[in-house]
């Protein structure tokens, strides 16, 4: 026997009362032509495509220029900056440390020296310390070097007044020397020049320190400072390349500067293409009527009923759009991010977060179709590797349908994309291998990125499948099976208030299940819906066989006529307590449908007894279910499992013979009333679902041993 998902999501289900949105071709035509223009704009507004090229990597291919450009040469760039800062030489400045030490003993002479005030000509002490505070103030910015690097001050438009142009001979920051008298004049002009000090008391400060030796110490930070004034003001420095010139040769290493290429001239396509060209929008008109035909003939062949439902065609535009679009600012975001991201990223996977979309609200037919079309067209027009792009999203796409058909919560999403990162490494080993690649930082990066986008698909679709549910009105595995829960108001009803039917309801589902699974119709739908496709019974459980109490048949209060209506309003009771509880509408088709246009034949043929056999007399019509008949593979199977549950309570023996041909009986007599004409179950399909429903009830009715009659033993002897 088939496994239990065997059939799972093989039938969409499509609830038979449609309304105005749903089924109006104007509204078919406008959604179709929203895929259209969304299409359009995929597809016409795209990033040019380069090769990629991995720093480090050998290039597998020639790689010539497509058009003219200037890229940022920064190896010139490199060349011109050390050029610039080749004739600075070292900057020193006057020791700190012993600046403080000669002032220290300069104010211990004025303090126990009264011969200054001579030579100053009675200076008071107070113009002395201001002086000394100017001067020593003065000499800390003094910087000591070479001509060549004070011109370079002056290129670096620096201020240069502090800068004095002597180096000794020797090592300044072991030796002590004297300041030639020529440095101290101009020291002594750019401090006091425009202050009010007077001459003696700068003689007498001037005299003083140019009388001592100097230890001068490298001046690190100005020397920097000038060096990184100088290289900021060389420019960028870009390179002109024409058109066929060579970027790269096949074998050779990759280096920055080739990435450089590639991105100008890459930019420089992006620029020179016009977007507006008329060639160029007829192409992408052409190829998105291309595209749009190519879906119209598959679901034309393969899903008629898809394009007969505007809510399901709109549910499957939305997710290519939305997958589309995802794509797309994932990309945009890559480029604008100013990162190499988007050469980094050899492996995005788009396409698993369609796949499961598709598989969890319609089936693994339409997920394979619709997400290998999204590939292709993403390969189209995202900056990727087209052929890894393709391989990898494939496979994953594979293993998201093999792995989504056992979905029931919605937590298990995440059990999937697991399952589907698992796939995705294996695939990226297996490309890094065929390519020769080498195993760094690109592969880490590659295994991470596609952990990434995996997460965030699970997390998106966990939180759109709920929205997307409850908007298109679809009934997926996971609602059906949050409808099998035994504590739905309207299970705990039946179990209370109509054990019978309850018990009648899971039998039927389990026949049902069964025979759905041998004709790959939707298995998991036909067992949950008819827990609730008696529900009607709830209004007068008192009146149906299976929960009537022995000895007590309250049909003998009533004429076959008013019996017969009892029975058949519990349908239209149904629908009527479904609609209020918000069943979907699936659901009620159940309901619904389950009898069909069939006859109470008990009540009509009582009513013919009392008319002594004229059938004449009889209304027949007054003894029929309204209907309508069953109009899906799945309706007809319920129907076909109902009559057979209750009939076979009248079997006196429940053998495999006596079932077989309760079973032929009925789907017989079912066929014969023409009850099986709107639902497009074959005539083999059928034979399954009877083999399925005899092998099933056979099974749940299997005889046992008889064993003899027990008696007390007596074994005292």
């Amino acid at each position: 026997m088939p496994s239990e998902s065997s059939g799972k999501k093989s039938s969409i289900l499509l609830a038979r009362e449609r309304g105005f949105f749903d089924k109006s071709k104007s509204i078919s035509l406008f959604i179709v032509l929203i895929f259209a223009a969304c299409l359009f704009i995929f597809l016409h507004f795209r990033e040019v495509t380069v090769d990629t090229l991995e720093l480090n990597s050998i290039s597998k291919n020639y790689v010539v220029s497509q058009i003219d450009f200037n890229f940022p040469d920064e190896e010139a760039t490199f060349v011109l900056r050390q050029r610039a800062i080749k004739d600075v030489d070292k900057v020193y400045r006057i020791d700190p440390d012993q600046l403080i030490r000669l002032r220290e003993k300069l104010e211990q002479d004025l303090i126990g020296n009264y011969q200054w005030r001579k030579e100053t000509k009675d200076a008071s002490l107070e113009d002395m310390m201001k002086a000394i505070d100017l001067f020593e103030n003065g000499v800390m910015l003094a910087k000591f070097t070479n001509s060549q690097t004070i011109s370079k001050v002056h290129e670096a438009d620096l201020p240069a007044q502090d800068y004095y142009q002597y180096l000794p001979d020797s090592n300044p920051a072991e030796n002590s020397f004297y300041i030639p008298n020529d440095i101290w004049a101009q020291v002594e002009y750019q401090i006091f020049a425009n202050s009010t000090v007077s001459v003696p008391v700068v003689d007498y400060i001037i005299h003083f320190y140019a009388s001592n030796t100097w230890r001068l110490v490298p001046d690190i930070k100005a020397q920097n400072n000038l060096k990184r004034v100088l290289q900021q003001k060389i420019p960028q420095q870009y390179t002109s390349v024409t058109v066929g010139d060579n970027i790269i040769n096949q074998g050779e290493k990759v280096t920055s500067r080739h990435i450089a290429m590639m991105q100008s001239m890459k930019q420089a396509l992006n620029t020179h293409r016009n977007l507006w060209n008329p060639y160029s929008l007829v192409g992408s008109i052409l190829m998105t009527c291309i595209l749009v035909l190519v879906c119209y003939v598959y679901f034309r062949i393969a899903h008629k009923d898809i394009l007969n439902s505007n809510r399901f065609l709109s549910l499957i535009i939305t997710i290519m759009v939305l997958t589309l679009a995802l794509a797309k600012l994932t990309e945009a975001f890559l480029i604008m991010n100013g990162s190499h991201l988007i050469e980094d990223i050899g492996y995005p996977l788009f396409v698993p977060f369609a796949t499961i979309l598709f598989c969890c609200l319609l089936n693994e037919r339409i997920a394979l179709f619709c997400s290998g079309f999204l590939a292709i067209v993403m390969s189209m027009t995202l900056v990727v590797d087209r052929v890894g792009f393709l391989v990898v999203n494939l496979t994953t796409m594979v293993v998201v349908i093999a792995a989504s058909r056992r979905i029931s919560k919605r937590k298990e999403v995440f059990w999937v994309m697991a399952k589907t990162w698992g796939a995705s490494i294996i695939v990226i080993f297996a490309f890094y291998l065929y390519d020769n690649m080498s195993w760094g930082s690109s592969l880490a990066t590659d295994l991470i990125s596609s952990f990434v986008f995996l997460l965030i698909s699970a997390i998106l679709v966990a939180g759109l499948l709920p929205l997307l549910e409850s908007t298109f009105h679809i009934l997926t595995d996971i609602i059906l099976m949050e409808y099998m829960d035994p504590s739905n108001n309207l299970l705990q009803r039946l179990a209370i208030e109509a054990p019978g039917t309850y018990q009648h309801s899971i039998v039927v589902g389990y026949l049902a299940e069964a025979a759905a699974r041998e004709i790959n119709a939707n298995s998991l739908f036909c067992r949950v819906s008819t827990l609730y496709h008696d529900i009607g019974k709830l209004n007068h459980p008192q009146y149906f066989t299976e929960n009537q109490q022995r000895g007590v048949d309250m049909h003998q209060l009533l004429t076959p006529q008013e019996s017969a209506r009892v029975i058949i309003d519990h349908v239209s009771d149904g629908v009527t307590m479904a609609r209020k509880a918000n069943l979907p509408e699936p659901f009620i088709d159940i309901i619904k449908e389950h009898h069909g246009t069939t006859l109470v034949y008990f009540f009509y043929h009582k009513q013919s007894e009392l008319m002594k056999g004229d059938k004449s007399k009889v209304d027949c019509s007054l003894f029929r279910y309204s209907g309508p008949k069953p109009r899906s593979k799945e309706s007809a199977i319920i129907m076909i499992a109902d009559t057979l549950e209750a009939a076979s309570r009248s079997l006196d023996e429940l053998e495999e013979d006596t079932i077989t041909k309760l079973v032929d009986e009925i789907i017989y007599q079912k066929s014969k009333d023409r009850q099986f004409e709107e639902c497009a179950l074959t005539f083999e399909e059928l034979g399954k679902v009877r083999k399925a429903m005899i092998k099933t009830l056979t099974a749940a009715v299997h005889s046992r041993v008889k064993y003899p009659k027990q008696e007390l033993v007596d074994e005292s002897g």
